[in-house]
């Protein structure tokens, strides 16, 4: 009479068993989905910072069309059409991002920075317009910039640039474009101002220190500035002090400094040397 009692005890042991089995599965299955997620979240991170453009493309191509409606996968699609300079697909990509419901401001300024880059200045406008002024982020400061200097509205342009310049820990591209704004206004003393403290801040910028020297050669002071610089740039900077000095017709310096140049350049210099030869050429003819 006992094995009906046995049996159900058993037939209860071996059904709480499976029931343990069924819960400890279902918490390993969650576990590795956390798992999942963090491996991909670090993939995609890597994919939008030090992945191969095109590589980082076909990635999120895939991913988006796996998982279609995603907005992060969306976002890196966009993101990293941006760094691959495929810049057409990635207005169309922020466009995509933009309709999406769950998308933000900061993705309207995305989609203003790829317009910018494919020379859709007055669509940028429309887009940065109609974003509330409460957003006050760096970027989108720095494109307001831009767009006020392609329409040559100078003093709100000023105004932009500083603002965003006060946003930033890293200013220094910014001050460099706001120099160069000045530059080709004609405020040469200006810019000059502004290329400093773009290296202040960075001085390994290269561009700025270019700047530079065509915004003090402008004023026709054609001594190097007194900046940071390896051997190769002090070369390079001496050979655009040298075309800003030719394009100001003042030839007899402008050789001298092709000169110095090629001899500076720790090898050869074809470019200096390249002018040195038309310079001479075209005095000869």
């Amino acid at each position: 009479m006992r094995h009906p009692i046995l049996f159900s005890a058993a037939l209860l042991g071996a059904m709480s068993l499976a029931a343990c089995e069924r819960s400890g599965e279902a918490q390993v299955n969650r576990a590795l989905q956390d798992v999942n997620v963090v491996d991909e979240t670090n993939l995609n991170d890597v994919m939008l910072t030090v992945g191969d453009p095109d590589e980082a493309v076909n990635y999120f191509s895939r991913a988006s069309a796996n998982d279609p409606g995603r907005i992060d996968l969306m976002r890196g699609l966009a993101k990293s059409l941006v760094r691959a300079r495929d810049y057409d697909r990635a207005v169309a990509a922020w466009t995509d991002v933009t309709d999406h419901e769950d998308s933000g401001l900061d993705d309207q300024v995305d989609l203003a920075d790829a317009l910018i880059r494919t020379n859709q200045w007055d669509r940028a406008e429309q887009v940065l317009d109609a974003i509330p002024p409460t957003h006050e982020t760096y970027e989108r400061y720095r494109l307001e910039a831009m767009v006020a200097d392609s329409n040559e509205e100078w003093d709100n342009a000023d105004s932009f640039y500083e603002t965003a310049a006060g946003l930033t820990t890293r200013p220094a591209g910014v001050l460099n474009n706001w120099g160069f704004s000045k530059l080709t206004r004609g405020d040469y003393s200006g810019a000059e101002e502004l290329f400093l403290d773009a290296i202040q801040n960075d001085r390994d910028l290269f561009t700025a220190k270019n700047n530079l020297v065509m915004a003090r050669g402008a004023q026709r002071n054609y001594d190097l500035p007194v900046i940071p610089m390896t051997q190769i740039e002090r070369a390079q900077l001496l050979h655009t002090m040298a075309l800003t000095a030719i394009k100001q017709n003042d030839v007899t310096i402008g050789r001298g400094l092709l000169r110095e140049a090629i001899d500076t350049h720790p090898q050869h210099f074809e470019a200096a040397a390249r002018s040195l030869r038309a310079l001479e050429d075209n005095v000869t003819n």
